[in-house]
């Protein structure tokens, strides 16, 4: 009797070693964007001297491009996702069809 595709896909070793750096790579991504979010609100809540410390002679304070930081660093860890994902992850889970179909 043949084994369902799910349960096939479950118990095969690339599918394991997908699940594995998947989640270990979302994990470290999930920590940095925690760090990085969370610093700067903490340093909204407890450093607003700093943040408002004047860059130049203009308008400009610190926790303009701090917070700019915040939303470029975002994006650059979403693109380092998705090329990994394009990648690594996509080839793993063509090398998983090709063995289970």
């Amino acid at each position: 009797m043949q084994t369902p595709l799910a349960t096939r896909i479950a118990e095969h070793p690339k599918y394991q070693e997908l699940k594995r750096k998947r989640t270990a790579f979302g994990l470290w991504l999930t920590l940095a964007m925690l760090v990085v979010y969370y610093g700067f609100i903490l340093l909204v809540a407890f450093n607003k001297p700093l943040l408002a410390t004047r860059l130049g002679e203009g308008v400009m304070t610190l926790g303009m491009p701090l917070g700019l930081g915040v939303i470029v660093f975002t994006i650059l860890i979403t693109g380092i996702y998705v090329n990994r994902a394009n990648n690594e992850f996509d080839r793993l889970q063509a090398e998983i069809n090709k063995a289970v179909m």
